[in-house]
C-alpha cells in the first residue's frame, strides 16, 4: 500500500465514510508509517485479527 492509498483509507474513516479497513500484514508498515504521523493519530484503534491482518477503526475520543 503506498502513501496516498493509506491516506485515502485514514481520511475516509475519520469522515466516516468507513465504519472499518481491514488491512494485511503486508501492508502493515506503510500504512502506519503515515498513521502515526496524523494529528488525530490516538482517535484510531487497530484490533489484531488471526494471520495478521488487522481492522482499523475510527473512535469519537481520542485514546489513551
Amino acid at each position: 500500500m503506498n502513501a496516498e492509498d493509506a491516506k485515502e483509507v485514514l481520511n475516509k474513516l475519520a469522515n466516516r465514510e468507513m465504519d472499518e479497513y481491514r488491512i494485511s500484514k503486508e501492508d502493515f508498515l506503510g500504512f502506519r508509517k503515515v498513521l502515526v504521523n496524523r494529528e488525530d493519530f490516538r482517535h484510531f484503534r487497530g484490533n489484531a485479527q488471526h494471520n495478521g491482518v488487522i481492522i482499523y477503526t475510527y473512535l469519537d475520543e481520542a485514546r489513551s
